[in-house]
C-alpha cells in the first residue's frame, strides 16, 4: 500500500472511534513512524511503505482507539512499546560496502546501482531510500540484496534485468534477456516521431523490430489518437510487449504482430514506419562491454553483417507500405547516419531531418515518401 492509501485507511479507523480530527491524528502517527515532518507528509504521497511500517501505525492506531486518546496524549510507555531502533548507522554500512563491492568489481555506477538494488528489495523509490534505511533489514532482504549484487559483479547482468523494470520515456516497462533494454537516445528518435504524428489526424502507425515495446507503447500513449503496430520476429520479444501494453494502459490502439521485417505485413497505407534495428557490425558486436555482450539479445543488437542489413531492406520495402508523404523514421549507428540516407534517397525518400543525440552524434534519421532530396540537419 501506498502512504496516501494508509493515511486515508487511518483516517478512516479513527472516524470509526469518534476521533474529533482523524486526518490530523493520522497525519501526526505517519509522520512519525516515517520520520518525516507533518507538514512534508504529502510530498512523499505515491511511497511504498514497508509491512514493518504498516504495522507500526496500525499498532498506534489500535492503542489510541483503546485508550481512547489522541496521538500527543498517548501515554509513554504506550509509545515505548510500539516504537523501533533506528538502524540507520548499520544500514548505511551496509550500503557503503554494497558500493565497495560493485566498485572492486569494475562496476561502473557502483553507487547508482547499489542503491537502486537496495530500493528495489526495500521495495522504495531510490530517491527516498534515505527514509527506509532508519528500519531493520531483514535477514530475508539482506540475501536478496547480496544475491542482486553479485549476479551484477560477477555474472555482469544489466541493473535493468536484475530490476525487471526500467524506465523509458517517463514510462515503466517490463524487461528482461528476451529484450534489448530502451535507451536515452531511442527517446530521442520517439521525440522527433512524436512531432509529426501530433499534427497528422489519426495517424497510422508502423514499428519495425518493436522488441520491448519501448517505441510502439510510448508513441501509442503520447499520441492517443495514433493507431500502432508493433512488429517483431521473436515471440519472447512480443510476450514482453504485451506486457508493457497492458502496464502502460494502451490496449485500444496498439497491437503487436510477430513479423520479419515486413513479412506480414498486409497494409499500405501507413502515415509512418518507425524502426530501430540490430544496427551494431559483426566485428563491433565482439568488441562489447559484458553487461551487453553476454544478457542482451544477439539478434537485437547485430545483423551478423556490416550493421546495414536492415536499414536498406526497410528503406527499399517501405514505400510500398506507405501513403504519399508518409513518413520514414530510424535510429542509426554513431557513424551510419550518411549511409542509412543514401539507402532512403535511393528508394525515393526525401531526407528531411537528421538529428544529433545528447553525444552531438548523428542518431535519428527521418525521411518522407515521394518529395525533393534536400538535407536537414537538426543539432
Amino acid at each position: 500500500m501506498k502512504l496516501l492509501d494508509i493515511l486515508k485507511f487511518s483516517e478512516e479507523y479513527l472516524k470509526k472511534y469518534s476521533f474529533s480530527k482523524p486526518r490530523l491524528e493520522s497525519e501526526k502517527i505517519i509522520s512519525y513512524v516515517l520520520k518525516l515532518e507533518r507538514i512534508t507528509l504529502y510530498a512523499y504521497f505515491d511511497m511504498i511503505l514497508s509491512l514493518e511500517q504498516k504495522e507500526k501505525i496500525k499498532d498506534y492506531l489500535k492503542v489510541m482507539a483503546r485508550n481512547r486518546c489522541t496521538f500527543d496524549e498517548l501515554p509513554k510507555d504506550k509509545k515505548s512499546m510500539i516504537e523501533e531502533k533506528d538502524y540507520s548507522i548499520q544500514n548505511k554500512e551496509l550500503l557503503k560496502k554494497s558500493i565497495e563491492y560493485l566498485l572492486k568489481n569494475d562496476v561502473g555506477d557502483s553507487k547508482l546501482d547499489a542503491e537502486y538494488i537496495f530500493a528495489h528489495v526495500l521495495k522504495v523509490r531510490r530517491t527516498i531510500l534515505s527514509l527506509s534505511l532508519k528500519r531493520e533489514i531483514t535477514s530475508k532482504e539482506k540475501e536478496e540484496i547480496k544475491k542482486l549484487l553479485h549476479k551484477r559483479a560477477k555474472e555482469k547482468k544489466p541493473l535493468q534485468y536484475l530490476l525487471g523494470e526500467w524506465e523509458f520515456y517517463g514510462l515503466p516497462f517490463k524487461v528482461d534477456e528476451r529484450v534489448l533494454i530502451p535507451r536515452a537516445d531511442t527517446e530521442i528518435l520517439v521525440e522527433q516521431c512524436k512531432f509529426i504524428l501530433t499534427e497528422l489526424q489519426n495517424p497510422k502507425v508502423l514499428d519495425i523490430g518493436t522488441g520491448s515495446g519501448a517505441i510502439s507503447v510510448t508513441i501509442a500513449k503520447e499520441v492517443p489518437s495514433s493507431i500502432v503496430l508493433g512488429a517483431d520476429i521473436s515471440a519472447d520479444a512480443l510476450e514482453v510487449a504485451v506486457q508493457n501494453r497492458k502496464l502502460n494502459n494502451v490496449e485500444n490502439n496498439l497491437k503487436f504482430i510477430k513479423s520479419d521485417v515486413f513479412s506480414n505485413i498486409k497494409d499500405n497505407d501507413y502515415d509512418m514506419i518507425i524502426s530501430n534495428p540490430p544496427y551494431i557490425p559483426k566485428e563491433e558486436y565482439e568488441g562489447l562491454m559484458p553487461e551487453v555482450k553476454l544478457h542482451e539479445p544477439l539478434g537485437a543488437l547485430t545483423d551478423n553483417g556490416d550493421g546495414y542489413y536492415f536499414y536498406k531492406k526497410i528503406s527499399e520495402e517501405a514505400p510500398k507500405h506507405l501513403k504519399d508523404n508518409g513518413y520514414l523514421a530510424f535510429e542509426v549507428g554513431y557513424n551510419q547516419a550518411e549511409k542509412v540516407s543514401g539507402f532512403m534517397k535511393k528508394s525515393g525518400f526525401q531526407i528531411v531531418g537528421i538529428i544529433k543525440d545528447y553525444s552531438g552524434i548523428d542518431r535519428v534519421v527521418i525521411g518522407r515518401k515521394n518529395g525533393e532530396e534536400s538535407v536537414d540537419k537538426v543539432s
